[in-house]
């Protein structure tokens, strides 16, 4: 069996979503489940915070079917709400919460008949710019909506664009925009985010959406989970399967476009881009072997990375690799990959074995 596997902690996810009910005191959460949990499993992470969480955020119908069949009470957010005007019936059909991001999809559901009222979300446009409605429109669909049939309950949600970035003048502006509707009448109001969650308190509102801090990776570049009170939840583990030295000269991988300056010796790692580590990370990218700091060298081709293992002439075939978790955050990794956690972490693929501790 290929020494390669994702080892997901339980209970670190049980506990960075305390740290999010613990920054937001009195709100309700909907735990962000979508894209398989960012890579960690919907079925564990759901039944994980099975008693902890409030509801699930999903990103389509699918997702959120998977959600309901293992949570039957939960309430579960669309987020992207429904793509064909029949999906309303089955989510009513599945209890959910449905998105409205734009007027298609607002005349899709007036057209409907979903057997039963929808709660319903209209998505402000605060300032991100992707999907929504402008404030103006949503007044006027608030009007439309509010008596409509379909309609169960009528709420508002936004998104932030740069929360992530600590005092970014586009974040107050989204906070008054979406304070500015709030003279309408809705039952229940969503805003914040990750970074929100732990950093803008006046973004709180009814429910947040832990999103990545779930996952124990920080939402900023100036800020690292461990100062957050996150615990990482995965750690990506591989073997040492190749030691060699090579001249001063030779050429490491594909492309041939790292050159060793000193006689080297290399080691070879059970880890490629096929199984989701990034293919861009530079020469120099941290990889930790017995627990010591090495650099990445070559490129990283579909199965195999190389790492310069040089100043550790004690590390031999079978060592132990994290490519990221406990020891060396996913967070660190992207930075040097010129990425972000998020891809890191939901981009390991099916042919990655999980492995779950802390049921």
């Amino acid at each position: 069996m290929r020494p390669l596997i994702a080892t997901v902690d339980l209970a670190a996810i049980r506990h960075n979503h305390a740290v999010a009910k613990r920054c937001a005191p009195g709100r309700q959460s909907f735990a962000v489940v979508k894209a398989n949990a960012y890579g960690h499993g919907a079925r564990e992470v759901v039944s994980t915070l099975h008693d902890e969480a409030d509801g699930f955020a999903v990103a389509c119908l699918e997702e959120a079917a998977e959600v309901r069949g293992m949570h039957g009470t939960a309430r579960i957010l669309l987020l992207e709400g429904c793509f064909e005007p029949d999906e309303y019936r089955v989510a009513a059909q599945l209890g959910l919460d449905v998105v409205l991001r734009d007027d298609a999809q607002a005349e899709a559901l007036l057209a409907s008949d979903p057997h039963k009222p929808l709660a319903v979300w209209l998505k402000l446009d605060s300032g991100m710019h992707r999907l929504g409605f402008t404030p103006q429109a949503l007044r006027a669909w608030h009007a439309r909506l509010q008596d409509a049939a379909q309609v169960a309950e009528l709420n508002l949600i936004s998104h932030f664009a740069c929360a992530d970035e600590r005092g970014h003048p586009l974040t107050e502006q989204q906070v008054e925009m979406f304070l500015d509707l709030l003279d309408l009448d809705f039952n229940q109001r969503s805003l914040a985010n990750s970074a929100a969650i732990l950093t803008i308190p006046a973004a709180h509102m009814d429910w947040v959406r832990p999103g990545i801090l779930l996952y124990g990776a920080t939402p900023f570049a100036d800020l690292g989970a461990h100062e957050l009170g996150l615990r990482p939840a995965m750690t990506l583990e591989a073997e040492l399967i190749g030691v060699r030295e090579v001249e001063r000269g030779a050429s490491v991988g594909y492309g041939a476009d790292w050159i060793a300056e000193r006689p080297t010796r290399l080691g070879t790692v059970c880890c490629g881009y096929a199984d989701g580590y990034p293919r861009h990370a530079p020469a120099g990218t941290p990889v930790l072997v017995n627990g010591k700091r090495v650099p990445l060298v070559g490129r990283v081709s579909m199965d195999l990375l190389t790492v310069d293992l040089s100043d550790h002439p004690d590390i031999v075939v079978g060592a132990k690799v994290e490519l990221w978790g406990a020891g060396l955050p996913v967070d660190e990794v992207a930075q040097a990959a010129g990425t972000v956690g998020y891809e890191l972490l939901s981009k390991v693929t099916a042919r990655v074995r999980r492995r779950y501790r802390g049921h």
